[in-house]
């Protein structure tokens, strides 16, 4: 059985260590208006990139689905029409979705893209108030168009 005297050394400890804590100063971090940095390796929202010439990337190959653990990717391929390609190749992703929901964030999709086509960005602002809204298509995906293809269409897409 502790005596008294441990006890009250055990009092007067366990108050230092509260008044060390008392005095410092607090760690909180205002979040909209300071960011801290994120780690390198985060991996965030996806993202579809392009080509320099402002074609996509991706050619509609359905590997990123078929190597989600999460089946969190929906990719429906098309034919490409010659005259107006929107990829470089045969097909294209005719539709491109991602349910972030579902999804683990795991880079399995970024590995198995032969064109590196997907990337998981350092973008984490992902919070919303609706869950329709963390279901993503090709549209929220793509990555804008580059400088160069801009200027060689006239800034029209």
């Amino acid at each position: 059985m502790p005596s008294p005297l441990e006890d009250v050394k055990a009092l007067f400890t366990g108050l230092a260590t509260t008044m060390k804590f008392f005095v410092r100063r607090p760690e909180t971090v205002e979040y909209p208006e300071v960011k801290r940095a994120i780690p390198v390796g985060a991996r965030g929202r996806h993202q579809l990139r392009r080509h320099e010439d402002g074609l996509e990337r991706c050619i509609g190959c359905e590997l990123c689905a078929a190597a989600c653990p999460a089946a969190a990717i929906r990719v429906v391929a098309a034919e490409n029409d010659p005259e107006h390609p929107v990829s470089p190749g045969e097909r294209y992703a005719a539709v491109y979705e991602i349910d972030l929901l579902r999804c683990i964030f795991c880079g399995m999709c970024e590995e198995a893209c032969p064109t590196n086509a997907i990337v998981l960005s350092q973008n984490l602002e992902m919070a919303d108030y609706s869950r329709e809204a963390l279901y993503v298509d090709k549209r929220d995906l793509l990555a804008p168009l580059p400088e160069s293809a801009r200027a060689a269409t006239g800034g029209t897409t």
